[in-house]
Formats: structure tokens, sequence, C-alpha cells
């Protein structure tokens, strides 16, 4: 069963990654006073979307990452409201001014449909996830945190991988509870380079 974000059954869906990606820079552009962004207008785009933007600087420093585990809105609307937050409302950094948007990377992930994770003890739990391929959403009563699958760079060890979606939860690294809840999903992912690192890749 395919979990991509994508089903093959819609082939118009091919080049939706990069129209959002490219409009999400456009939005951020007008959300800080340049120019209007064109709106896309295909017909997927009123479809709901669960997806993540995450923005760097050309040194690799995070600037945010905010998203949505479900579908809310619109997928043009989700991408909207998300690169704004990740770009001026993380509190990990300082909000950009549109002098700055040349030098951000921007990464779109478009998340498929959560699958739940069915597990006995934590053992098959972990058996069941795919290390760089699953992002995978932890919830435990009130705490709820997710991992994206870029996260797998840092933590390759799916074991590892799951302490620190349960650190991130508030739970401790050691934390296991049978009425716990596991989904797994994948990401359709984009990336739209900052302009100065264009400029630089020859």
């Amino acid at each position: 069963m395919t979990r991509g974000p994508d089903p093959p059954e819609r082939p118009e869906l091919r080049d939706r990654g990069a129209v959002l990606v490219a409009w999400s820079r456009a939005r951020l552009i007008q959300k800080l006073g340049g120019a209007v962004a064109v709106r896309p207008d295909a017909p997927w785009c009123s479809d709901p979307g669960a997806t993540f933007v995450t923005v760097h600087w050309r040194d690799g420093r995070l600037q945010g990452c905010i998203g949505s585990i479900e579908p809310r809105f619109s997928i043009v609307d989700d991408v909207e409201h998300n690169v704004i937050a990740a770009a001026c409302h993380d509190p990990r950094a300082r909000p950009v001014s549109l002098c700055d948007v040349a030098n951000l990377d921007i990464e779109l992930s478009i998340l498929s449909s959560l699958e739940p994770i069915a597990f006995d003890d934590e053992a098959s739990a972990l058996a069941a996830i795919q290390p760089g391929v699953d992002g995978v959403v932890l919830q435990w009563e009130g705490e709820r945190a997710t991992f994206l699958p870029s996260m797998w760079s840092r933590l390759p060890d799916v074991r590892e991988f799951m302490q620190g979606l349960k650190t991130k939860a508030g739970l401790p690294a050691t934390f296991w509870r049978a009425d716990m809840k596991l989904w797994r999903y994948v990401v359709d992912r984009h990336v739209d380079a900052g302009e100065g690192a264009r400029q630089t890749r020859f």
C-alpha cells in the first residue's frame, strides 16, 4: 500500500511540491512588505493538506520549523500559515525582515496520512519504524510530539530517534506505557534555496 502524499492515480499532483515551495517564499516576501504573491490556482489547491515548513539560514542555522500533523486547511493556506509562522513567529529565533529572505532556504514537507503503529512493547514499536523514511508522531495523555523524517540525519539509530521524540514530548527518554499511541507517515520534500545559495552553486 502506498503511504506517500502523492497518490499515483492523481498525476496532476506531480508538480504540486515545486509550486507550493515557490508559493511559500513569495508569500513570505509579501508578508514582509515585498511584491504581492500570486496564489496558485491549480485544481488541487483546495484539497486539505498537512505540511511542515522549515526555514534555515544559508549557514545552516535554524530559523524556525512549524507545521500541521493532520490537515486543518486547504494545502495552499496551510503552507502560507506555516512559512510565516516559521520565519516570523518561532520562539527559537528573531523574526526575519525582507532583506533576509534571499539568505534563507525554505524546506517544505507534505505529509501523508497518519498510519497507526501497532505494537506489543517498545521493541515491536521500534521494529515497525523505517529509519530514514518514516516521520513519527507520539502521544501519551496530553503530550504529543513529532519528528519529521529529516531528523534521521541527526538521530540515525531508531532507539535514539524514539528517545529524542519522547524528550521532545516532555517525557523521560526511558518512558514507555502500553497506552501510548504512535503513528508514522512519509513526506514529499521540496527545498527552495536562497538566492545567495543559488548564485554559488557552480
